[in-house]
């Protein structure tokens, strides 16, 4: 399940990544513990900040991202 990170943060579990608000969490070939999410989508007691909420994607985004995907490969093709 993909995350969406709000608040910009370092993950000292994963060597340091530096997330920037509006990247995706995790970043691709690591998986972090449950416990891990709950920590970052739980306000931090020290930072009193959230880190990252979960993405709910509709169907209506993932059509209309699978139709993006064939217009430009189409596009390409015509090329």
């Amino acid at each position: 399940m993909p995350y969406k990170v709000i608040n910009d943060f370092r993950d000292k579990e994963n060597n340091n990544i530096i997330y920037r608000k509006g990247d995706t969490y995790p970043v691709e070939g690591y998986k972090p513990s449950k416990k891990r999410i709950t920590e970052l989508s739980k306000e931090h007691p020290e930072h009193r900040l959230v880190f990252i909420e979960e993405v709910k994607e509709t169907v209506k985004q993932i059509n209309s991202e699978q139709d993006s995907n064939e217009d430009e490969q189409l596009n390409e093709n015509k090329e």
